[in-house]
């Protein structure tokens, strides 16, 4: 059991940093939440390391999936709501999950955050592009793996300086949109047209086969329920990826990264991903983990950077996350046990959004 204390505050904290101006549902459910005992406390049953507020309302929103001609699918866009949040909003969500709390205390004590949000390839391209290749990707808490098809999308990065950078395949089923600034000193990345990847590899304590409907339905409820635009993209990725699926590794990200790195054939250069993974891992052995691969490893990071680049790049105060901003993309070379370059290319949006770039 989690503390209650901790969700409550996970619960606050995801309202004001992460919701606020970017998902009005989410953020007026997670305030009220946190205010709640009686309903932040499902979220308890959840191991310390699973029990953060996306989990939560994921598993709500699984089961209100179930049940799509309940009230509360109103004010749900993923399933046909139009209403935004009002006076309603709350009690209806408080009945509809305490009348299920069981269920709810099954779903967030046995799944985990699973968001897979394609958006983020956006952010991994520049820095993967980095990486002279072709390359082997190995994307440690992959869940089904569409981060792993980055070079199959199209891309159209907005920027002040010059216009759009269009990169990726020009007939691509799946095109992302992302807003590329400048920071003070910084240029503009060279963003190549192609990336070539020719093995891909995923590792997860629970692989998701898209072909099985309660996975993809999972899936789908850890989507944000008020942003539907993310997920008509998953549904587009999902259809890619099972033209030609990934390899899946199932483990642990420490204990079997050596495994799963084996994989990937040794005359391949070795990038390992991670995107929003970190903050459910310890860290600290995960980047040890990466030292001790017997090989040159790229590590490409989207994470916060406390949980992140703060392990190889201690005292950077001002890669912390900002309100405008989540995390870093971050592009570390290992080799021989020890961190041979390690930069923070930009500063990041949770979901893709947006890049900062650095100088």
């Amino acid at each position: 059991m989690t503390s209650l204390d901790l969700v409550r505050r996970r619960l606050s904290e995801f309202a004001r940093l992460e919701a606020h101006g970017v998902s009005p549902l989410y953020e007026h459910l997670a305030a009220h939440a946190a205010a709640d005992p009686e309903v932040a406390a499902l979220l308890t049953a959840a191991p310390e390391r699973f029990a953060y507020p996306t989990l939560f309302l994921a598993a709500a929103h699984r089961l209100l999936q179930a049940e799509p001609f309940h009230e509360l699918s109103n004010y749900y866009p993923s399933l046909g709501g139009t209403y935004g949040a009002d006076e309603r909003t709350w009690p209806l969500f408080r009945s509809f999950v305490l009348d299920r709390a069981e269920r709810m205390r099954e779903l967030v004590s046995t799944r985990s955050t699973q968001t897979n949000e394609v958006r983020r390839a956006a952010l991994l391209y520049p820095a993967v592009a980095m990486v002279k290749g072709p390359v082997g990707l190995l994307e440690v808490g992959c869940a089904a793996g569409l981060l792993l098809g980055l070079d199959r999308y199209g891309y159209r990065f907005q920027t002040q300086q010059a216009g759009q950078l269009v990169a990726g395949p020009a007939k691509a089923a799946l095109g992302l949109h992302c807003a590329l600034e400048l920071a003070p000193g910084a240029d503009l990345p060279r963003i190549p047209k192609a990336v070539k990847v020719a093995a891909r590899v995923g590792l997860d304590r629970a692989p998701v086969d898209l072909g099985d409907e309660d996975a993809y339905a999972w899936l789908e409820a850890c989507v944000w329920a008020d942003q539907p635009e993310r997920l008509r993209l998953f549904g587009v990725a999902a259809a890619v990826q099972r033209k030609a699926p990934p390899e899946f590794v199932v483990g642990d990200a420490v204990a079997d990264l050596a495994a799963a790195a084996a994989r990937v054939p040794a005359e391949l250069p070795l990038v390992v991903l991670t995107s929003s993974t970190l903050a459910y891992l310890p860290g600290g052995e995960f980047v040890r983990a990466l030292r001790e691969l017997d090989r040159p490893v790229w590590w490409v990071s989207h994470e916060a950077y406390a949980e992140g680049l703060a392990h190889v790049l201690p005292g950077r105060d001002d890669l912390a996350a900002d309100g405008e901003t989540f995390g870093v993309l971050g592009l570390v070379r290992f080799e021989g046990g020890e961190v041979r370059s390690a930069k923070a290319l930009a500063k990041t949006a949770l979901h893709g959004q947006r890049l900062v770039w650095l100088p």
